[in-house]
């Protein structure tokens, strides 16, 4: 797989950029966009980007910097799932403390966002707090985004609580986007300045990549990324007229940038110290592209994930026609189709085949196929049964490739297959008796333990990280999980496996 990416180069670019930044104040206010950890939306966009170096970043400014980690009260009562990893937003919270604590970095509280009373968000705090986690709540901003005056005041900022912090640099960071980094910043500095003290803002913000073009693919995939947010992309007009050179930013940073500087001048009682939205972030991002061919069309890749994704998204009702028509409009700009993505095509060659010998299965399932690109280049396909979903026996086929091991042996013994059937059917009563991958791949483990075969491919599944895989049918939740822990990037056709209304597999 070819690089497009110098890790070393882009922390050398951002951590340098950062520490001027901070030079500037007493105190600088570091809001992170996107994931802090497990950035798999860039990694996919930038082939050899680490998914985790912004926590190296971290790492090298620890002895300066603490984290204030916010979380958005409507996402903790509404139970908010982060879909890369099948995991609430408040559970993704408490991980992502777990996992900076372990690396030495100080997290100095929580701040839930937005407080309006919410029982989940007590208990969630009351949670955290008998752990030993100090959180903190902000409300509504009265007076947003309008009246300034009641912003700046105790009615606005100054109701919310204050988060005592120590250190030259404090990242401002969030399980996911809406989390109210923003509002925590300022209400950060509106009581620093109370207190006499000097502070600053910024924003780490990966994407958009404010110099590289507007229609270029990186800034496509991260449009077709937030349709739910309806982010878009612009040039931003106040950094043209303030220095003549185009630079890219979204609508929300362009829409929010005056109010910033009505509110910066009435905390600070000073100018404000940037000149237009782009000013603000710490964006070095492109400067750490060494092949931007590699990166356009991994990006293309990736707006094609999303398009099937929203499909998928609305055939269960899960977003508006508005977000498809979004998704379909970026496939558009970049003349793209699905089979552009090469999984695609032989995850339905494969269905077709299968349909045509009368392979389909009764009691309402439909035939369906699916496909996996390994890192060699070949593909890899699998088709439903009785005894395998398409998923299972498609991973089940790969690790055979990868073994070298004859189509014809079989990795689980039918033994345990009965087995495990017997259990769903008559013992669970489980309408259905087919492996889902994550049950094929207990099985696999089992079957290991006396088949030498078993025992090699299951050894070959590390190398399924990273491969990508398509599916002529909505991914089932046990498929889903079982490609989630492989590490595999997988879409599908907007088709549901069965006709049956409730799917338990």
């Amino acid at each position: 797989m070819k690089t497009g990416f110098d890790n070393d180069k882009y922390l050398k670019e951002q951590s340098e950029e950062i520490r001027r930044r901070a030079g500037k104040y007493g105190r600088l206010y570091l809001e992170f966009g996107g994931k802090l950890m497990n950035d798999f939306h860039a990694a996919r966009c930038l082939p050899g980007y680490d998914p985790n170096v912004k926590l190296r970043l971290l790492q090298s400014l620890k002895d300066q910097a603490e984290i204030i980690l916010c979380i958005y009260a409507g996402d903790i009562e509404r139970k908010k799932m982060r879909a890369d990893f099948g995991i609430s937003y408040a559970d993704d919270a408490m991980k992502l403390i777990d996992d900076l604590r372990n690396l030495g970095l100080l997290v100095r509280g929580v701040v839930i966002t937005r407080y309006q009373e919410q029982p989940a968000a007590r208990q969630f705090r009351a949670k955290l707090e008998l752990r030993g986690v100090r959180v903190y709540f902000h409300y509504k901003t009265a007076g947003y985004p309008a009246d300034v005056d009641t912003i700046v005041s105790d009615m606005g900022y100054g109701k919310n609580e204050y988060v005592k912090t120590e250190r030259p640099i404090v990242v401002v960071t969030a399980p996911g986007p809406g989390s109210g980094k923003f509002a925590t910043c300022l209400t950060q500095i509106y009581h620093e300045y109370r207190m006499g003290n000097v502070a600053g803002y910024s924003k780490f913000e990966s994407f958009p990549v404010w110099n590289l073009s507007l229609d270029h693919p990186l800034n496509i995939a991260y449009e077709a990324a937030t349709i739910d947010l309806n982010d878009k992309n612009m040039i931003d007009p106040y950094h043209l007229e303030a220095y003549g050179k185009e630079a890219v930013n979204y609508n929300r940073d362009i829409d929010a940038f005056p109010l910033l500087v009505a509110i910066w001048q009435k905390m600070t009682k000073g100018a404000c110290p940037y000149r237009s939205p782009t000013d603000m972030g710490v964006n070095r991002i492109g400067f750490g592209i060494i092949d931007d061919e590699v990166v356009r069309n991994a990006c293309k890749q990736e707006v094609i994930r999303r398009f099937l994704r929203y499909q998928c998204l609305f055939a269960e009702a899960g977003i508006d026609r508005a977000s498809v028509e979004r998704a379909n409009q970026l496939m558009t700009s970049l003349c793209l189709k699905p089979e552009d993505r090469v999984v695609v095509e032989a995850a339905r060659r494969t269905a077709e085949e299968a349909h045509l010998q009368g392979k389909g299965k009764a009691g309402g399932t439909i035939v369906s196929g699916s496909a996996i690109q390994l890192k060699d280049g070949r593909i890899v396909t699998g088709r439903n049964s009785d005894e395998m979903h398409a998923a299972a026996a498609m991973v089940m086929n790969a690790v055979k490739t990868l073994s070298g091991i004859p189509s014809q042996i079989p990795l689980i013994s039918p033994n345990i297959i009965r087995s495990i059937a017997h259990m769903k059917q008559d013992i669970l009563k489980v309408g259905y008796t087919s492996l889902n991958l994550d049950e094929a791949l207990i099985g696999l483990a089992i079957s290991s333990t006396t088949n030498p075969a078993a025992q090699i491919a299951m050894e070959k599944l590390s190398e399924l990280r990273g491969c990508e895989v398509h599916m002529t049918h909505m991914v089932t939740p046990g498929d889903e999980a079982g490609l989630r822990r492989l590490g595999c990037r997988y879409t599908s056709d907007p088709y549901y496996a069965s006709n049956r209304l409730f799917n338990d597999q």
